[in-house]
């Protein structure tokens, strides 16, 4: 038996067209002036029926709607009222009074909406993202406004308002692109390209002048494939902490090629046609070398394909991004970059510590915890790095932690300085350890920890971490390796 081709719908989304045709709302209410702005918005003649309205009312009438019309009638509705309509509201007070406004409705023939009363509405108004002639709506069957609300919100930060200019724009060229295209592919690459460009900054004059050029190219074979290259911070784990610009680009990508740090919850926010390959760069395992992933971003990107590299953190922090920039540019590659909030940021935040507290520290550096041979680094300034007064975040060392205690003490930083190393940082398994710099440097680390990436901090900004864990220690309190992220262990 053949698989269903869609799950069972709660609800028809179906978007109606008003423009230009008559709508009844029964109601003086804010909720009344709402939908009364809302359907004379969509271009319908509004009639409002009521003896009395509101403050809000009232202003929406004196200020008027952005379409269509708004015309009180200063009595209360009647049945006669609805024929000829092509959608009815009522805002009523009591069940009987909602019950005549169905009735009448469903005797003239008209789609019909009580406010906030489910049992006598034929269709529900759901929340809408508005970027005309691009319109999204979003319902959850009147089971949760609130989260459809926030659905609502989530979307829009996702649609720049720049969408409904080149929604404008797709609506204007549209004779012309069925005209001077075939069906198919020339038709879509056309289309591909003007969705991709639909979520920057609105088409300038240039773009829309070199439309008819761009149909011309296309329809003649002369346009080619232009493949590029997004390098894209994944941030620490969390997928909330990606940029608005990290997920367009994980939209829009054709292939993701993916570092073995980068979260699932990251991955399921990419596209679903796009191909993931998985080019893992991980200390202490095997790898993908970086020239092979030079190769493969410029090879795929050659056929025409928008390449995410997604890197764990922030690209240009310990991400090698340089050197692929160099290689892609040096092959005539289009390459930009998405920032993504990188480790030690992420740290400081998950701990509650400013990194640059005026009575710790005056200065901040992020240092590589390993060599590339996976061992403590030779050629760092131990001396510079053994200032009190900075805060030191050590990438990647976890395997090195115990060296990096030793040399720092031996280059003069007080054993005492505090230090946190968290692993898993905003992930589910995330851990955490405080203790002192001499602690570190005679014990190193729970070997568990070494399974996952480390970020180290090192500085006086971090005494309170200690502190927390002392309390807990005196106060007798059991230390778990695995901590929920409000707790420090020992």
């Amino acid at each position: 038996m053949a698989p269903t081709r869609m799950r069972a719908l709660a609800t028809l989304p179906v978007f109606l067209g008003l423009d230009g045709k008559r709508a009844v709302i029964a109601g003086g209410s804010a909720a009344a002036a709402w939908k009364a702005e809302l359907l004379a918005a969509a271009g319908a003649r509004v009639d409002i029926y009521a003896l009395e309205i509101d403050a809000e009312m009232g202003a929406m009438l004196a200020r008027g709607a952005a379409a269509g019309t708004l015309t009180l009638h200063d009595r209360a509705w009647v049945a006669g009222d609805l024929v000829g309509a092509a959608i009815a509201v009522a805002d009523a007070e009591t069940n009987d009074e909602a019950r005549a406004f169905r009735d009448a409705a469903h005797s003239s023939g008209v789609p019909f909406n009580v406010i906030d009363k489910p049992a006598f509405c034929q269709f529900q108004f759901g929340s809408i993202v508005n970027r005309s002639p691009v319109v999204v709506g979003i319902s959850t069957e009147g089971a949760a406004p609130i989260l459809g609300q926030a659905i609502r919100r989530r979307i829009e930060t996702l649609l720049p308002p720049s969408l409904a200019a080149w929604g404008a724009l797709a609506k204007e060229v549209r004779g012309a692109v069925t005209a001077a295209l075939a069906p198919g592919h020339q038709r879509r690459a056309f289309w591909d390209w003007l969705a991709e460009k639909a979520f920057g900054a609105a088409p300038p004059d240039r773009v829309r002048n070199g439309i008819a050029t761009l149909i011309s190219r296309i329809a003649s074979g002369s346009a080619g494939e232009s493949g590029r290259v997004t390098l894209v911070g994944a941030g620490p784990g969390d997928a909330g902490l990606l940029t608005i610009n990290a997920v367009r680009a994980l939209q829009s990508a054709d292939v993701i090629l993916f570092d073995d740090l980068v979260s699932d919850d990251v991955l399921e926010l990419a596209r679903r046609e796009a191909k993931r390959m998985l080019v893992g760069k991980r200390g202490g395992k095997r790898s993908c070398k970086q020239e092979d992933i030079n190769a493969l971003m410029t090879k795929l990107a050659k056929q025409g394909k928008h390449v995410v590299r997604l890197k764990s953190g922030d690209p240009m922090v310990f991400g090698r991004a340089g050197e692929e920039i160099a290689e892609l540019e040096a092959a005539g590659i289009p390459v930009s970059v998405v920032p993504g909030i990188t480790a030690a940021a992420a740290m400081a935040s998950q701990l509650k510590t400013s990194l640059t507290h005026r009575d710790g520290a005056h200065s901040v550096r992020f240092v590589t915890g390993h060599a590339r041979n996976g061992e403590l680094p030779r050629d760092l300034d131990w001396r510079g790095l053994a200032d009190p007064g900075t805060t030191l975040t050590f990438y990647m060392g976890g395997r090195t932690a115990k060296d990096i205690a030793l040399r720092l003490i031996a280059e003069g930083l007080p054993s005492a300085t505090p230090v946190v190393a968290v692993a898993g940082l905003t992930r589910s398994n995330e851990q955490r350890h405080a203790m002192t710099l001499d602690e570190l440097s005679r014990s190193g680390l729970p070997s568990p920890t070494l399974d996952m990436p480390v970020l180290l901090g090192i500085g006086a900004v971090f005494a309170r971490c200690v502190h927390q864990r002392d309390e807990r220690m005196m106060a007798g309190v059991e230390m778990d390796v695995e901590v929920p992220p409000a707790r420090i262990a020992g």
